[in-house]
């Protein structure tokens, strides 16, 4: 079985050069995941849904569950850290975690960085600052 990594969507939905979050930006992750070997779990906050370009789209994906959307009123970034502790899985995201470094400290440092330049994704899998 493939490692899991939970797709942080509304971080990766938001890494847009201009305009407001793209679904084809999950996507884009999503696959090139894949490429490298993982198995992707795509996990979104409640306000993504209101946010996203392609919102029919986007509700098709969640009902379906290609998406799994954190419920409404639960903080985003805690769903999240709890549910990678919970599958041991890593999480791709550009978020920092800062103010979970006490409780999920071994789940920050399992982090998988990323860019998105023009359509393509690139992972970086080093997690702490570089020793000099």
């Amino acid at each position: 079985m493939n490692e899991r990594v939970l797709v942080d969507a509304s971080n990766v939905a938001h890494a847009t050069e201009g305009g407001g979050p793209r679904l084809a930006n999950i996507d884009l992750v999503r696959e090139k995941l894949r490429e490298e070997g993982f198995e992707p779990v795509v996990v979104a906050d409640a306000a993504l849904r209101h946010q996203i370009d392609d919102k029919q789209e986007y509700e098709r994906r969640v009902d379906a569950g290609a998406i799994h959307q954190a419920p409404a009123g639960t903080d985003a970034d805690y769903f999240l850290l709890s549910f990678a502790r919970e599958l041991d899985a890593r999480i791709l995201t550009n978020d920092r975690f800062r103010d979970r470094a006490q409780e999920f400290g071994r789940e920050r440092e399992r982090v998988i960085r990323y860019m998105i330049v023009n359509g393509e994704v690139v992972f970086e899998h080093r997690n702490r600052k570089r020793k000099n």
